[in-house]
C-alpha cells in the first residue's frame, strides 16, 4: 500500500515538473513553432518563385540554386531562435563554428569542392540541364546539377552521376542534337556499281526497315568516300530519335541492308560498330 502511494506521488511530481516547465517556457515554444512554420512557408514560396524566375531568365534551372535558397532560409530561422529560445548568442555559435571550420572543411573538402564547382559550371554557362555532352567516352543529356554531382542520362536510360569537381578537370564535349543522334555505317561496293541506283535502293530499304527508330527531322543519307582494293567505299548515315539507342538503329539498318539479294559477301572492316557490306554491281535492265 505504501509503495503504491509513493509511486503515485512520484508520478504526480513528474507531471508537476513537466507542467511547470511548459508554463515557464510556453512563450519560447510558441515563438519556436511560429518561426519554424514561417520558415517552412517561406522556403516553399521561395522555391516556387525561384523556379519561375529561372524558367524565364537566362540562368539555367538546376536544383543547386533551389537547395541553396532553402538552406539560407533555415539558417536565418536558426539565427532568430538561438538567443530567445536556447539562450545561445549567435555570435558565440558562429565563433565556435569558425574555430571548428578548419577541421570541418578538411573533412568535407570534397563536398565543398563539388559545390563550388557546381556554381562555377552554372554561372559560367559551361554546362546546364538539357545539354548533350560526351564525358570520358560516355554520351548523354545533362538532367540536373546538384550540390555534389551532375547527372547525365544516357540513351539507354542509365544515369551517370559525375562529381562536379571532376568536370573542371575532365575534357567535356558539348554536342549538337543531330550529331549526338548520328550513326555511321561504312560499306564497300564492288567496282562498276551504279552509285545512283545503289543510293536509291539503300535509302528505300532503310526507310522501310528503320522508320520507327529514326528521327523524322533528319532523313538518312548515303555518301561515297573513296576507293579501296575491293571497290568503292561509302557511309550510310542515319539519325536516331529520342530515347532510341544508337546500337538499335545501327543493328536495324545493317540487318535490312544485309538481307538484300544485291549483297554477296560480308567482310569485317575493322570497325567495332559495323561490318563492311560488299555489293555487287547493279545489272542493267
Amino acid at each position: 500500500m505504501l509503495d503504491g502511494v509513493t509511486t503515485l506521488a512520484t508520478q504526480q511530481d513528474i507531471l508537476d515538473t513537466v507542467g511547470l516547465w511548459f508554463r515557464t517556457n510556453a512563450s519560447k515554444l510558441i515563438y519556436l513553432a511560429v518561426v519554424c512554420l514561417v520558415a517552412f512557408a517561406c522556403a516553399r514560396l521561395i522555391t516556387k518563385v525561384l523556379r519561375r524566375v529561372l524558367d524565364r531568365s537566362q540562368v539555367p534551372d538546376a536544383s543547386i540554386f533551389v537547395n541553396f535558397a532553402r538552406v539560407l532560409v533555415w539558417v536565418v530561422a536558426l539565427t532568430l531562435v538561438l538567443k530567445p529560445v536556447f539562450g545561445i548568442s549567435p555570435t558565440t555559435l558562429f565563433t565556435a563554428l569558425g574555430i571548428g571550420g578548419v577541421a570541418i572543411s578538411l573533412g568535407l573538402k570534397d563536398s565543398i569542392a563539388n559545390t563550388i564547382s557546381g556554381f562555377q559550371l552554372m554561372f559560367s554557362h559551361v554546362l546546364q540541364p538539357g545539354d548533350l555532352v560526351t564525358i570520358s567516352g560516355v554520351t548523354g543529356e545533362v538532367t540536373d546539377i546538384t550540390w555534389r554531382q551532375t547527372m547525365v542520362r544516357e540513351r539507354n536510360g542509365n544515369i551517370m552521376m559525375i562529381p562536379n569537381s571532376v568536370l573542371n578537370t575532365t575534357t567535356l564535349e558539348k554536342l549538337k542534337p543531330a550529331n549526338e543522334a548520328m550513326v555511321t555505317i561504312p560499306f564497300t561496293a564492288k567496282p562498276g556499281v551504279d552509285t545512283d541506283k545503289l543510293t536509291k535502293q539503300l535509302l528505300e530499304t532503310i526507310d522501310d526497315a528503320a522508320r520507327d527508330l529514326m528521327d523524322p527531322k533528319h532523313g538518312p543519307s548515303v555518301s561515297f568516300t573513296g576507293f579501296s582494293p575491293s571497290g568503292v567505299t561509302g557511309n550510310i548515315v542515319a539519325y536516331a530519335k529520342s530515347h532510341t539507342t544508337l546500337s538499335a538503329l545501327t543493328d536495324a539498318v545493317t540487318r535490312s541492308i544485309a538481307a538484300k539479294a544485291l549483297f554477296t559477301d560480308l567482310a569485317a572492316s575493322g570497325s567495332g560498330r559495323a561490318k563492311d557490306m560488299v555489293m555487287e554491281p547493279s545489272s542493267s535492265s
